[in-house]
């Protein structure tokens, strides 16, 4: 298929210089481009596979952590030896 394409100046840099690097045509260079582009963005995202590994923090030494304000004056409290 035959079409015009406008590209952004850095864009066409880049493809220059890959062009250059590979030695091979335009054409081959923004069809190899286009096909890698479009496949990452029809693949899943790679962050959902992401997975975060339980730790065993132990026993917690208050039993009611939603009250912030008393567990900083029990903490005092211990520091202070009262």
């Amino acid at each position: 298929m035959r079409t015009t394409l406008s590209l952004d100046d850095d864009v066409a840099v880049l493809l220059e210089q890959m062009r250059k690097a590979r030695d091979t045509t335009f054409k081959q260079i923004v069809n190899d481009a286009l096909r890698e582009g479009l496949a990452r963005l029809n693949s899943p995202s790679e962050t959902a596979a992401f997975r975060t590994q339980p730790v065993d923090l132990g026993n917690c030494y208050f039993p009611n952590l939603d009250n912030v304000w008393e567990v900083l004056d029990e903490v005092e409290r211990s520091r202070s030896g009262r």
